[in-house]
């Protein structure tokens, strides 16, 4: 069957809704920030096609530090306004980039990762993470996705004890 475009943005709609209900009901009732994130990157990286890493980067000081994630071993530490993390957490806006060679100052964690979505988490008004999605393939991410990871992160944002998880 051949997706028509508005076929194609239903599909991820409806997909993304999908996840949003999964990761509520995972939620529901436990406070434990830890398990929380753990418990998201994980259904986020079963749910969505075609990804090879999913997770959290968490403020930490002056820098993001590796959070709860799916994937291989990734970069510990990432400066604010270095790379496609360090990006979104600098411009306090959703990187969508369908091509991380191009990107300029791309830090290569996994080499076969071709294609990144990062959507920051703001509380208060301040930055408090980002939510980091990879693909082996180019042109994974469109604007579909980047509206219905940035709903899934609006959603989580007051489930999660945000002090403490960037605490440590």
């Amino acid at each position: 069957m051949e997706w028509t475009s508005e076929g194609h943005e239903e599909a991820t709609r409806r997909g993304y809704d999908e996840l949003r209900q999964r990761v509520a009901a995972l939620l529901a009732g436990e406070g434990d920030w830890l398990a929380n994130l753990a418990n998201v990157s994980a259904a986020v990286f079963e749910s969505l096609e075609g990804l090879n890493w999913a997770g959290f980067y968490l403020m930490r000081g002056e820098e993001l530090v590796l959070g709860p994630f799916q994937g291989r071993p990734a970069c510990v530490r990432i400066q604010v306004g270095k790379g496609v993390c360090g990006t979104a957490a600098a411009t306090r806006a959703s990187q969508v980039v369908p091509d991380v060679h191009a990107f300029p100052g791309h830090i290569a964690c996994d080499p076969r990762s071709r294609s990144e979505l990062v959507v920051p988490i703001a509380v208060d008004g301040r930055i408090v993470g980002v939510l980091d999605l990879d693909s082996d393939r180019p042109e994974r991410f469109d604007e579909g996705d980047r509206i219905g990871v940035e709903a899934l992160v609006s959603d989580i944002v007051p489930l999660i004890d945000w002090e403490r998880a960037c605490r440590g």
